[in-house]
């Protein structure tokens, strides 16, 4: 009997030393899980600034200089475009007091005869006439370029609706000129109209070999890229407004020019 309860003794202490063991390395196995998991639900936080820079210097000007400009015509194109109705007197007045370089805000209707326009007296005059066509159930963006003697005057047309049938058009202008001002450097940045003029507001550069490039062909296959005109390098990006494109070039940066093998268009 003493022996028995000895040997039952001596196996329970073996089966709870065995079990301590166990569970020693099943706490430490757990521990160790615990420390992967917390690593990786909560890790330390890093930034990689070098991720964010470009790869090019031209890139990085372009960028520097269109960003400013091309921000609030977006926004503006974006307001505008997104009136599907006659435009009222509340609309019409956000208009000017959310973008207050806006020059003119007209209203025609479906045979072109002006039914408003804001300001009643504008300082510049439409010098002729400004030709929009398409089909306005697939078309919400259209714009023509006029230029009469105080500089040259874009105009972004979107179709209203009556009833769900084309009614006429809303046309917002705004002088491209003015959009330049809002560049870090002014004199850098240059819109191009294709087929028309390029604009910049440094008046002593010679845009005329920039404006005759083939810019039909040059859009047909890319948005951006690098032109030579009258020996200048210059770097662009393409921006539609509708179907209509319009180009934000500048000069190549001095870096860039020199050392990478750019060739001319």
């Amino acid at each position: 009997m003493q022996r028995t309860c000895f040997f039952s003794l001596l196996f329970i202490l073996v089966l709870l030393l065995t079990g301590c063991s166990t569970l020693q390395d099943g706490w430490e196995g757990t521990k160790n899980m615990a420390r992967g998991v917390g690593s990786f639900v909560n890790p330390d936080p890093s930034v990689d600034l070098d991720a964010y820079q470009f790869e090019n210097p031209n890139q990085e000007k372009l960028a520097r200089l269109v960003t400013p400009v091309d921000a609030p015509l977006k926004a503006m194109i974006r307001y505008v475009s997104d009136r599907d109705s006659y435009p009222d007197e509340k609309w019409i007045d956000l208009l000017f007091i959310r973008y207050p370089w806006v020059h003119n805000m007209i209203v025609v209707n479906k045979d072109g005869w002006m039914l408003d326009r804001v300001p009643e007296d504008p300082l510049k005059r439409i010098s002729g006439p400004l030709v929009y066509e398409a089909n306005w159930r697939d078309t919400f963006l259209q714009t023509a370029v006029d230029y009469p003697e105080l500089g040259p005057e874009l105009y972004i047309g979107t179709p209203y609706f009556k009833d769900a049938d084309f009614d006429g058009l809303i046309l917002v202008s705004v002088d491209p000129r003015t959009l330049l001002s809002f560049c870090p450097d002014p004199n850098e940045l240059i819109i191009l109209h294709p087929g028309g003029a390029a604009w910049s507001l440094d008046r002593e550069r010679d845009l005329s070999a920039l404006e005759a490039l083939p810019w039909d062909e040059i859009l047909a296959d890319d948005v951006t890229g690098k032109v030579e005109a009258g020996g200048q390098c210059y770097v662009w990006l393409v921006r539609y407004v509708g179907s209509d494109p319009y180009v934000y070039a500048t000069t190549c940066a001095e870096q860039e020019r020199e050392e990478s093998g750019w060739l001319p268009f």
